[in-house]
């Protein structure tokens, strides 16, 4: 457990990066001093590259099975780590500490997954049209990887980038978030302790991180940059990558739908909102916003709900025995406020508002008659709220769901075998949970379409977002 007074360091070139210049992280739930971490400015950021360009010239050299080994390693010192890994999670990010264990479990997934898939990375050999060829395709690593993550999972935003980037024989950089950098420097630990060379994987941390990244997006030497985080911040970020041509994967802000048909198991469907609505507070990018319930069962959905939201309990700290933590700030909290403020002054009503409580800390809110006039109806909540909206037919709701620029995941629930194929074909999201609520998975890609990004993490597709395809063609001697 990390205590006031103590020293963190970011990471360059596998050594504690020494500073004078520090950044002090606090505990949401009640604003303490958990840590400092030693900044790295432009400069550290130069040597940091340094070292990430040579380990890159140096992972050319070793083979699938020794990368495959060493991520194997890596997952099992973060199992090992697991409990200690939890705590900072629970501390410097402010979610319970049955989630943040569940969240280590979920971040030592991705390395598993991609130690597995270090040695699948296939290339091809295609039939020639002349005899005098040889026709085939290898992949290899694209080169050094600069990675941007979020706060809100900061333990496996980060396995879920750099797992596949080293499994494809890249290194990496990262630039955590500010509010939540101490898991992100022990999970790079533990890497270097698993074996991982000096220069795969770097961690750097700075309280003002946009003039950072800035520098490192315009160097030639970076040639991919992964982000999770705003579109807004995302858009920023492609556009500083276009001068030099680097890939590019962004997994950007969700507004998702969470549908509830006439013929849905209430239970199952209450169960399925519980989970994705209420995990982190809310703070998720495929959390259930918007939710449209069939008229004709509206009011028994409803009275299920509030049973369910009335026994959560709204606490903080490290007893497991609470289900709700803090926001990560009392601004984020002022702007699930002012949402809410903007959707009662509008018409919409709250049949379980929200308890006065210092801080960071939010009890849960349902709002009812929810309508697209309202400004939380086309916002990324990042908050405990529940927004109700009634529909009356499958098609007004599929064309409520869809007309919002966001396009991550979709949530509906029904034992209609005919609508449900009908409705997974018509939602325009990259991520479909149908009677499920919980649908992250190492195995399977995870991204969004229209303006929640580019690109995929995890499945098989997460590995080829860190190789580039060569082909060969070579005439027979």
């Amino acid at each position: 457990m990390y205590l006031k007074g103590q020293t963190v360091c970011s990471i360059i070139n596998g050594l504690d990066h020494q500073s004078d210049k520090l950044l002090a992280v606090h505990n949401p739930a009640d604003g303490s001093l958990l840590a400092e971490v030693t900044q790295a400015g432009l400069v550290e950021a130069d040597h940091a590259l340094e070292s990430a360009q040579s380990c890159f010239l140096e992972l050319k050299s070793t083979t699938a099975q020794a990368r495959s080994n060493t991520l194997y390693r890596w997952y099992q010192l973060i199992l090992e780590k697991r409990s200690q890994l939890a705590e900072i999670i629970t501390l410097e990010q402010g979610k319970p500490l049955k989630e943040s264990l569940a969240e280590v479990t979920y971040a030592a997934g991705y390395v598993r997954w991609y130690a597995q898939q270090a040695e699948r990375a296939y290339g091809t050999v295609i039939p020639a049209n002349s005899q005098a060829h040889q026709l085939l395709t290898v992949k290899q690593g694209v080169g050094v990887v600069l990675g941007v993550t979020p706060w809100n999972f900061p333990l496996a935003m980060i396995t879920r980038k750099v797992a596949p980037a080293y499994a494809a024989g890249c290194s990496f950089i990262l630039k955590p978030s500010e509010l939540t950098p101490i898991s992100a420097i022990e999970v790079a630990k533990l890497a270097l302790e698993a074996g991982m060379e000096s220069g795969a994987f770097q961690v750097l941390v700075n309280a003002k991180p946009e003039q950072l990244v800035k520098h490192l997006t315009s160097k030639k030497e970076i040639r991919k940059l992964t982000f999770t985080g705003s579109t807004q911040v995302g858009k920023l970020l492609y556009a500083q990558c276009i001068d030099t041509m680097k890939h590019i994967s962004l997994e950007l802000g969700g507004n998702a739908p969470f549908i509830v048909f006439e013929s849905a198991d209430l239970d199952a469907a209450v169960d399925g909102l519980m989970a994705a609505k209420f995990r982190n507070a809310g703070q998720t990018c495929i959390a259930a916003n918007r939710i449209f319930v069939h008229q004709a069962i509206r009011d028994k959905f409803l009275e299920k709900l509030k049973s369910r939201v009335s026994a959560l309990i709204v606490s903080s700290g490290l007893d497991e025995n609470y289900d709700i933590g803090p926001l990560i700030t009392e601004l984020a909290k002022d702007k699930a406020a002012q949402l809410i403020e903007d959707a009662l002054s509008k018409g919409a009503y709250a049949t379980y508002p929200a308890k006065v409580r210092d801080g960071s800390i939010m009890s849960p809110v349902i709002l009812e008659n929810v309508t697209s006039q309202m400004a939380i109806y086309h916002s990324e909540i990042f908050a405990p709220v529940v927004s109700i909206i009634e529909f009356s037919s499958e098609s007004n709701v599929i064309d409520m769901a869809n007309e919002v620029d966001a396009g991550l995941a979709a949530y509906f629930y029904s034992q209609d075998v005919k609508q449900i194929a009908r409705v997974s074909q018509e939602l325009d999201f990259a991520m479909i949970g149908i009677n499920e609520g919980g649908i992250s998975n190492p195995a399977a890609p995870f991204g969004g379409m229209k303006e929640s990004g580019l690109g995929r993490e995890g499945g098989v597709e997460g590995i080829e977002e860190y190789l580039e395809t060569k082909y060969i063609c070579q005439r027979t001697l």
